[in-house]
């Protein structure tokens, strides 16, 4: 692949200009061993040992492009696309990834860049992730997350051997709990059009592995959270939903006050629990899970999350510490849906990837999302 661009009929393939390769050392908390691909050396960086063509779809947002500067900086050749609905391409710049812009629903476009990158992987991020707005948009999340997955499964699995696929998955696949923490056998009954439009995913995933030998991870996340640890990178959805963004955002004086909905659910304080991941310990998982599908391991879905549940207070009390900051807070009705608990049962990611969250304490988090917020663009 050259530099400057590669064109197929109106088709433009930006290639951004990659930065000198970097070590990343401890105190980012990439610390994990690879293995096969990489080593942990005495520094504690991560060092490729064979160089991947990683393809990316969604790689412009806020896992996915995280994702890609850390294959980046573990020495890997990493191709985004995405349709930059959502996602920034100024994001993807930071890892020095080329980038195309286009759709996983055109087939065309993903065919020839099949053909073009010839990945050894690929990781799919690429979705609308709003569950309250699936609902009011409950077509637009089943044809933007579902049918145009499909499009992008058939182009893969068009290959005499597809490369293995990690899918990025949710927990809302589950609905409302039965037990909690919530393992992976746990009935999936999705409450809203988004789990649902993940669920089929992960159903599609499964028929494709027995119809064309596709490897396949679903990684389900619970609530996704901080930022990278040397504030390169974090949260920038527009319009932003999420809670601790939120409240920062309060605290910079973006919004007049933090909004909390419900203060009379069965738990401790009256407020909802969940279960808080950071976004570096879920890039992990990915290419744990890669690693995992490259030796030989069984197809499946793992849950990701820090392993305990946080109450909504809770973390805005960690707001005001890390910030030292008062937070103005105004008590709402609860919203419609909203389970009491969701905490991740992680055994079989430990178990089977070898995965474990690092970073994912509430104070980390928190300390990561706020030094990015102060210097995040726009």
């Amino acid at each position: 692949m050259g530099k400057g661009f590669f064109r197929r009929g109106e088709i433009v393939w930006h290639t951004v200009p990659a930065a000198p390769s970097r070590q990343v050392g401890r105190g980012t908390g990439l610390r994990a061993v690879l293995k096969g691909n990489a080593e942990e050396n005495k520094t504690g960086a991560i060092v490729a040992h064979t160089k991947q063509r990683i393809l990316i779809a969604g790689g412009a947002g806020y896992i996915g492009s995280q994702m890609a500067l850390m294959l980046a900086e573990a020495g890997h050749d990493v191709v985004v696309l995405d349709n930059l609905v959502s996602g920034h391409a100024d994001a993807v710049a930071v890892s020095g990834a080329r980038l195309v812009t286009g759709d996983i629903g055109d087939a065309a476009l993903v065919g020839w860049l099949l053909d073009e990158v010839r990945p050894d992987a690929v990781l799919h991020f690429a979705a609308l992730i709003e569950a309250g707005q699936s609902v009011q948009e409950s077509e637009r999340y089943l044809e933007n997350n579902h049918r145009r997955t499909l499009v992008f499964l058939d182009a893969l699995t068009a290959r005499n051997v597809p490369p293995p696929l990690v899918f990025s998955s949710t927990a809302a696949i589950y609905g409302e709990p039965q037990t909690v923490p919530i393992p992976e056998d746990h009935p999936a009954k999705p409450i809203n059009p988004y789990g649902q439009s993940k669920l089929l995913v992960e159903q599609a995933l499964a028929t494709r592995a027995e119809s064309h030998g596709l490897r396949w991870a679903a990684l389900r996340y619970f609530n996704a959270a901080g930022a990278d640890p040397e504030a390169r990178l974090g949260e920038r959805h527009e319009p932003e939903t999420h809670l601790i963004p939120l409240a920062l955002h309060t605290i910079l004086g973006k919004r007049a006050e933090m909004l909390v909905n419900g203060k009379d659910y069965d738990t401790p304080d009256g407020t909802c629990i969940r279960d808080y991941v950071h976004v570096t310990d879920l890039c992990r998982a990915h290419l744990l899970a890669l690693e995992h599908l490259r030796e030989g391991g069984e197809s499946g879905a793992f849950n990701l999350g820090g392993g305990e549940g946080r109450s909504v207070l809770e973390v805005l009390r960690t707001v005001e510490r890390v910030t030292d900051k008062a937070l103005p807070v105004r008590h709402g009705p609860r919203r419609p849906g909203d389970p009491a608990r969701l905490v991740a049962d992680i055994g079989k990611a430990k178990r089977v990837l070898g995965w474990e969250p690092a970073l994912s304490d509430l104070d980390t988090i928190v300390e990561h999302a706020w030094a990015w917020e102060k210097k995040r663009p726009g």
